[in-house]
């Protein structure tokens, strides 16, 4: 009997940030033993198109399912559906606001609801700069439930030369919490000792 995949949600909001949910697709596709979910918001489909000129069908290709954003009867609304977790990469504050307060108003809120319910990990990915305070509780309570708040911020250490090695080392750094280790896509760091030899 062929062992089953484990599976992972991503979540695509209207933040800016397109680029590391498509990427972390890219990433997903190659693996032989994982299988993504995909939901995006039409916000997200909107953002979608004016960051990387990118189309519905050309973004679901990417997925081995896909949900839309309104089918609150959808297989990843319920904990019996069983997944590694979800990220929300990007993620807007409205987003935000809606799974810290456990609104689940569409597929994404509700999915991390449930993710959050049953002690999945939960990474989100916001944009937004600067922070108001709103924000910041918002991300708090997150945090509390047990979910992880991951800014997309680069480590300089790396010496990065281009926007794809910055999101790659965000998007190596995101998977490997949930336990895929993909060499390449970043260089952890190993120690001053170790960088100057």
């Amino acid at each position: 009997m062929t062992p089953a995949k484990k599976r992972l949600i991503i979540a695509m909001t209207g933040a800016t940030g397109a680029i590391y949910g498509v990427r972390m697709l890219q990433i997903l596709r190659e693996q032989p033993d994982w299988e993504s979910h995909l939901v995006i918001s039409q916000a997200g489909l909107v953002n979608l198109k004016y960051e990387l000129d990118m189309d519905r069908a050309t973004l679901y290709a990417l997925a081995d399912v896909t949900h839309g954003i309104n089918d609150i009867a959808s297989s990843i609304a319920s904990g019996s559906f069983k997944t590694e977790g979800i990220v929300v990469a990007p993620c807007s504050m409205k987003t935000l606001a809606a799974i810290a307060h456990g609104f689940g108003d569409n597929l994404i809120s509700r999915a991390a609801d449930v993710a959050l319910k049953e002690r999945r990990k939960t990474v989100l990915i916001p944009r937004e700069t600067p922070l108001n305070l709103a924000h910041i509780r918002n991300m708090a309570a997150v945090t509390e439930m047990g979910g992880i708040i991951y800014p997309p911020m680069p480590a300089f250490y790396n010496k990065s030369d281009s926007l794809r090695s910055m999101v790659d080392e965000g998007v190596g750094r995101i998977l490997d919490m949930f336990g895929l280790e993909i060499d390449g896509l970043y260089r952890p760091w190993q120690g001053l000792e170790k960088e100057k030899s």
